[in-house]
């Protein structure tokens, strides 16, 4: 089922002229052409988008047998080469380059080029006599690239997305899990990368989670856009020389063969002039790459070290780090999950730019489109499930580094505040920051306060929630009656 090295050949015709095609092969002339033109990344099509493509070719197939468009026995043996199509079976045929003619033309019909050489064979015809099955004529029947890519481009997102979400969902989990496992460890919080306030690392954690799942929840309502399709509007969105019911049966086909909601789109005008639905999905998953990167960049901070960094977590250690440093030990999920991001953030700026690039009735950019955002959903799912498994899963919590940042932090002066002012808290702040001593010896010093009211306003859990202030404002007035 794949293609031959054999020198033998048969020769295909189209409206250019005439070409020798390997013999054995199920592509035909019109592949055969793109694959000489646009020899350019030796990248293929994604196999969700083959997938995609051979469900969108088995509905239009069953959409046009119920019409009675096609007869019986050809759309039979089309069904069936489609649905093997979907099986993977001829994914080594499908052999367009990602970077192609404009709308997708070369690799809509090097798919109907597969299909209708199956289905000539499984008719007991040869490969290459299109007439047994025709891949315009009758695989190809009431279509056009116009209306059949964007629609397989659409599915095969919403079907990939599926891996995404489940890998994002266990992300999710990890990081909540790590929350509950670090509740009761105190540190300094962080701001502008100086010290701040006193947190929980539990509460760092369980705000990482918190960002995946919202970010998930924006891919998702973004993708919904992606179930209205155009699919029945042929060349301009008009529908010529389709059945008035086609459209209906056709996405009606389709959305119980890929277990997807689909419905037809209002205007099937907009479907084929607007790429909208891909931009938005685009851009919600640079959003969660940007997510990632921050999350990534975060646990490289505090796991930087061991000896000279922040060192408040431990990373699963996966490899030597070095070819020369004996010992040490780099990030290299976090590394990893950083630069899997960048490459989504520079997709979405290629579908950005594409989706922008249409004119009137047609974007002809597609192709590229597809390649991106695809890429990005797959890298993003791979990566992710390392990151997970092989990270944040694994990842420790370094407690006596935690607790040596939270007592040594000069902004434990921010709880004094309520009670003793601003500028006093202030003044108690630079002096720890000089001497190098405790804010809390500092405010024991200055019998600002008692030895039991230091030892509630200056306990570090109290300060890792919201709670009301130890009778703040009657102290204040006392104090300033001293």
């Amino acid at each position: 089922m794949t293609s031959s090295t054999s020198s033998a050949t048969r020769t295909e015709k189209d409206s250019i002229g005439s070409k020798e095609i390997p013999a054995d092969v199920y592509y035909g002339i019109q592949t055969l052409r793109a694959v000489e033109n646009y020899p350019i990344s030796g990248m293929r099509a994604h196999p969700t988008l083959i997938r995609a493509f051979g469900m969108v070719k088995q509905a239009s197939a069953e959409a046009n047998k119920s019409l009675g468009l096609v007869d019986e026995k050809r759309v039979n043996a089309i069904i069936q080469a489609a649905k093997e199509v979907q099986e993977g079976k001829w994914d080594k045929e499908f052999v367009v380059d990602v970077f192609q003619a404009g709308a997708g033309v070369s690799f809509h019909m090097n798919s109907n080029e597969v299909i209708a050489n199956r289905a000539a064979e499984i008719l007991g015809g040869k490969l290459g006599d299109y007439s047994v099955v025709h891949p315009n004529d009758h695989v190809n029947y009431g279509q056009s690239t116009n209306d059949v890519f964007p629609t397989g481009m659409r599915l095969a997102t919403l079907l990939e997305l599926e891996k995404l979400y489940s890998v994002l969902d266990s992300l999710v989990s990890a990081l909540e899990k790590k929350g509950k496992e670090f509740h009761d460890i105190l540190k300094s919080g962080r701001t502008h990368m100086q010290d701040a306030v006193p947190m929980r690392l539990g509460q760092e954690f369980a705000a990482y989670a918190g960002a995946i799942r919202r970010a998930k929840d924006a891919i998702r309502a973004a993708s919904e856009s992606l179930r209205e399709l155009g699919l029945g509007g042929s060349a301009v969105g008009t529908g010529i020389n389709t059945h008035p019911d086609y459209r209906e049966k056709a996405i009606a086909e389709l959305a119980r063969i890929s277990k997807q909601k689909l419905i037809p789109v209002d205007d099937m005008r907009y479907a084929m002039q607007s790429n909208f639905a891909m931009a938005s999905v685009s851009s919600s998953l640079r959003n969660l790459a940007s997510e990632v990167i921050r999350i990534s960049n975060d646990l490289r901070l505090l796991s930087s070290g061991p000896n000279t960094g922040f060192a408040e977590i431990n990373l699963p250690a996966l490899q030597p780090g070095s070819s020369i440093m004996p010992g040490k030990i780099n990030p290299v999920m976090p590394e990893l999950a950083a630069m899997v991001s960048f490459q989504v953030i520079g997709n979405d700026v290629a579908v950005a730019l594409a989706a922008q690039a249409g004119q009137l009735e047609l974007n002809v950019m597609m192709p590229t489109m597809a390649y991106s955002v695809m890429q990005s959903i797959t890298i993003l799912t791979n990566m992710l499930r390392q990151f997970t498994d092989r990270c944040i899963s694994g990842l420790t919590a370094n407690k006596n580094r935690c607790d040596f940042y939270v007592q040594a932090t000069v902004s434990l002066a921010t709880a004094l505040n309520p009670y003793i002012g601003y500028a006093k808290a202030a003044e108690i702040a630079k002096e720890a920051v000089a001497t190098g001593r405790s804010i809390i010896e500092i405010a024991r010093e200055k019998k600002l306060l008692s030895e039991k009211e230091i030892n509630d306003i200056l306990d570090p859990v109290r300060m890792t929630e919201p709670m009301r202030p130890l009778d703040a404002a009657a102290k204040r007035e006392e104090v300033k009656s001293k």
